[in-house]
């Protein structure tokens, strides 16, 4: 039996299906966000002859509004090809040391130039520890926006859903 897709495995599904063409002769299926709820009626905006290529490429906003990583920098960095610089382990921290030691450690690893860390919150005894939910709100913090790029679950060997894979941004040269 099939299960129902998340919100987040939808809209990255309508990501990809928006990609592919349709064979010579055949129509392409509305998507089903396309569909408006019952009672309600969709106005959208008229479809424009070109859309600029960079919007089709940059990650939708995930939870918090934080960027998701794309998918082939998050490859490179599971496959440690962009290497991880940086690693914080946020075990044992109450909520005030870890916001403050997860600040500190970003800009750290900024200022040093690294594009990738990684930030271990743990998952809590039940699966559903505080610092796992409050790390991607940290992150999401208009102080880390220049530094931060984008946030993704880290890969099982990483730590998984312990774990978060943090892109950091380019530093401006001068």
């Amino acid at each position: 039996m099939k299960r129902p897709l998340k919100p987040d495995e939808l809209r990255l599904w309508s990501l990809i299906a928006a990609t592919v063409h349709p064979l010579p002769g055949r129509v392409r299926p509305a998507p089903p966000e396309a569909l408006p709820p019952p009672g309600e009626t969709a106005q959208r905006p008229a479809p424009t002859a070109a859309a600029p290529a960079n919007t089709a490429r940059k990650p939708a906003p995930g939870r918090h509004g934080l960027e998701i990583i794309e998918p082939r920098r998050r490859h490179r960095i599971i496959r440690e090809r962009d290497p991880i610089g940086a690693r914080l382990d946020l075990h044992g921290m109450d909520q005030d040391r870890a916001r403050a030691a997860l600040d500190g450690f970003l800009r750290r690893a900024w200022d040093d130039g690294y594009r990738a860390a990684l930030v271990i919150t743990g998952k809590g005894v039940q699966g559903d520890g505080i610092l796992r939910r409050r790390v991607p709100e940290w992150l999401a913090a208009p102080a880390l926006h220049p530094i931060v790029a984008g946030v993704s679950e880290a890969h099982r060997r990483h730590g998984g859903e312990g774990a978060l894979y943090v892109a950091l941004k380019r530093k401006p040269r001068g």
